[in-house]
């Protein structure tokens, strides 16, 4: 089979869509097998449709709270009706044949041997035969004894999709594919949002992320200046009469994943760590619970894609854990706090009370992430600077009896994290304050490359980069144009609007 192309209506998703193109082409007659994973509204749906649409394949979706025989039942039409006979004439009482047969017709149909099967935890709920079924199904076809084709298997709840290929599950070592769909990254987003303003698509990512599928729910045109951006914010995840009230779309991800049983324990520790609680031991001080308590539910929501942790690049220590998911992390800070309020239609006078913390634990730390997510993605390309792993550090100030914060750090390429004598490729500060940076910031940065290089690192030829969401002082800026060592970074550049300004 030639190359696919990539359908029009699907926005960015190319090395998705060449993975997937490869596992088609696969010129091996036997049963290949593909996981697709990740978290609801990512556009897994959207993308495989339109992949099975492409090459005539045959696409089955499990719905949740259906039962074992009404499902084997509607997957039999499906399978009848790609086959081209009359509804009812085929009847397949379990899933052994439900695969077989669908195996088959892709065989014999004019398209592809394509089958995508979507939501598949749902099924496993009342069939979880069906991983070993599919084995037995592959490995006869490695034999001979069954029929070949392309199986993809889909999915939103992460630990069953990522379990499926684990320690001694049936599909371990089976399937050559297993990708995990992300969000949109920030400037793909603001394409799909369609917002001219930079500032403002920050400001959307930063309460939306890049999730696709929340801009066919969102409540009328994406705001395009800080203006509407209120009464935006106020009808789409303040207002519980919408379809992305975040307290329900909060709970409607937290469901996806059949671990979290206990809510109310994963809802006080995702507000911890939104407040501000960046270990364990710190979550179970807010929560009046031990340490080792709270081990167990941060594992679960990193492995779901709820929270991150992040290393120190530059010494071990325990990592920084943060909420990772703008919509569950403003249900925290926001709504949940004046739930009562925006229950009683009140979401205005809840947005302008809460416009301290928007600012200072949402808009700012996501404006840090998003200064990494340049310097890991674009800053190569538009700077010419080569960098290696990208992250943070803290790192002391034994004279000032202090510690020291590193919003933006960089490695020099091929340098491991927390080596002693690391070189580093560039040091930066992200600030989302209203007041533009200057050369105090500036002076801040060199103090921090001195006292690196004092503690055995090897910052010499570091970049010092400022990132601002509102501008810099003239001062800096000309400091910026006599030296080869400044980097600056506006809201502009970092969408690609404008160059960035430095290292000349």
């Amino acid at each position: 089979m030639g190359e696919i192309g990539k359908p029009g209506r699907l926005l960015d998703r190319d090395h998705e869509w060449r993975l997937l193109n490869g596992f088609l082409a696969d010129p091996a007659s036997e049963l290949r097998l593909a996981v697709v994973s990740g978290r609801r509204r990512n556009g897994k749906s959207f993308l495989l449709e339109a992949l099975t649409e492409a090459v005539g394949g045959l696409y089955l979706t499990a719905v949740q709270e259906e039962g074992r025989v009404p499902a084997l039942r509607r997957f039999t039409e499906a399978i009848a009706a790609h086959a081209g006979v009359r509804p009812g004439a085929m009847r397949l009482d379990d899933w052994s044949d439900v695969l077989t047969a669908a195996l088959e017709v892709v065989n014999r149909a004019a398209g592809a041997s394509l089958i995508v099967i979507d939501e598949l935890p749902y099924l496993l709920q009342h069939s979880p035969e069906i991983p070993g079924f599919l084995q037995l199904l592959y490995d006869q076809s490695q034999s001979g004894r069954a029929p070949g084709g392309r199986i993809v298997l889909c999915g939103s709840a992460m630990s069953v999709m990522s379990e499926l290929l684990s320690g001694t599950k049936p599909l371990r070592g089976r399937a050559v594919l297993d990708l995990r769909l992300p969000a949109f990254d920030y400037r793909t987003a603001r394409t799909h949002w369609g917002v001219g303003d930079p500032g403002m698509a920050l400001e959307i990512d930063a309460v939306l992320g890049g999730a696709p599928g929340y801009r066919p729910l969102a409540a009328g045109p994406a705001p395009q200046s800080e203006a509407e951006f209120g009464p935006w914010v106020e009808r789409t995840l303040l207002d519980p009469g919408r379809a992305l009230y975040s307290r329900v779309e909060a709970e409607f991800l937290l469901r996806e994943d059949p671990r979290i049983t206990h809510r109310t324990l994963y809802y006080d520790v995702l507000s911890a760590v939104a407040r501000g609680a960046s270990t364990p031991a710190k979550v179970g001080s807010m929560l009046e619970r031990s340490r080792s308590a709270m081990v167990a539910p941060l594992e679960v929501l990193e492995s779901t894609g709820y929270i991150r942790k992040e290393q120190d690049l530059l010494k071990a220590r325990h990592p920084v854990i943060s909420v990772a998911d703008p919509v569950i992390r403003f249900n925290q800070l926001i709504t949940l706090p004046m739930v009562d309020l925006v229950e009683r239609r009140r979401g205005g006078q809840v947005w302008q009370s809460s416009r301290p913390t928007y600012h200072s634990k949402i808009l700012g730390p996501h404006f840090e992430e998003t200064a990494r997510d340049w310097a890991r993605s674009f800053a190569i390309d538009e700077t010419g600077l080569s960098l290696g792993a990208v992250g943070t550090a803290e790192i002391a100030d034994p004279a000032a009896r202090t510690k020291h914060e590193i919003d933006v750090l960089a490695m020099a390429p091929g340098e491991r994290p927390q080596s002693p004598r690391a070189a580093i490729a560039l040091i930066g500060e992200a600030k989302a304050t209203i007041q533009p940076r200057g050369l105090k910031d500036l002076e801040r940065l060199e103090h921090i490359r001195t006292l690196l290089a004092a503690q055995g690192h090897r910052p010499d030829d570091a970049a010092l980069a400022l990132f601002s969401l509102h501008g810099f002082r003239q001062d800096v800026i000309d400091a910026a144009a006599r030296r080869r060592d400044i980097l600056l970074v506006d809201v502009g550049a970092l969408y690609g609007d404008r160059p960035v300004r430095g290292l000349r």
